[in-house]
């Protein structure tokens, strides 16, 4: 079985849309497209270089396969990071469309209807699966617990809004960071693995206080 996973590069606040360029997805009135170059250096190229290092396949939603496929076939190999114009070019992309619409023709392009082609594609032998963007089917992953293991580029800005990470309806999951790293540029760069079940702790006091007693009361009236 191939693992998951979520490639991210996100702000403080948990934006993902639109790190490469103001081109790459305007939708909402979004202003901060290409919020994360001003942050590239050496070690953030030597991390995305470590997360494609290992043989793997793209997992995509639509319109993040379409970014990649209207500028990767065109970038020069030659150029400054055309190792991963090449990478991409090479490996096979599987794109999650629910209408299908969708144009395949960029070379090892695979269509995917659905979550439960994910599933399958999951369950097969072969390189491991990773997203980029793709917000919304990130959601869906975690929504359907497929997540295997996650690389997140947190950049040290807030954006005030966007598409972002996380949406409510994740199933509850631990994580094992298994290795982090901060750029020259403050951008801090973690990589986790699947943990187990989500674990709590109790920190009441022995016999709560009247205070805390009549705040417990407001919670429930209020909700």
């Amino acid at each position: 079985m191939r693992k998951i996973i979520v490639g991210a590069q996100v702000s403080m606040d948990g934006v993902m849309q639109a790190p490469g360029g103001p081109w790459e997805d305007p939708t909402k009135g979004f202003k901060f497209g290409g919020w994360v170059m001003p942050y590239f250096d050496e070690v953030f190229g030597e991390e995305i270089d470590r997360v494609f290092g290992e043989k793997c396949d793209l997992l995509l939603g639509r319109k993040t396969y379409e970014i990649f496929a209207a500028y990767w076939p065109y970038y020069d190999e030659d150029a400054p990071h055309g190792g991963i114009a090449k990478l991409f070019k090479d490996i096979k992309k599987y794109v999650v469309s629910r209408s299908g619409d969708v144009d395949t023709s960029w070379q090892g392009s695979v269509l995917l209807r659905d979550i439960a082609d994910v599933k399958r594609v999951r369950e097969e032998d072969g390189p491991n699966l990773v997203t980029q963007g793709s917000t919304e089917l990130v959601h869906a992953l975690l929504a359907n617990d497929l997540v295997d293991a996650m690389s997140t580029f947190t950049v040290p800005v807030v954006l005030g809004g966007g598409k972002k990470l996380f949406a409510d309806g994740s199933a509850p999951h631990s994580y094992k960071l298994t290795r982090s790293r901060v750029s020259s540029t403050g951008l801090m760069i973690a990589h986790y693995e699947r943990g187990g079940e989500v674990t709590v702790a109790d920190t009441a006091l022995a016999e709560p206080s009247k205070a805390e007693a009549a705040r417990q009361e407001r919670m429930k009236r209020e909700g």
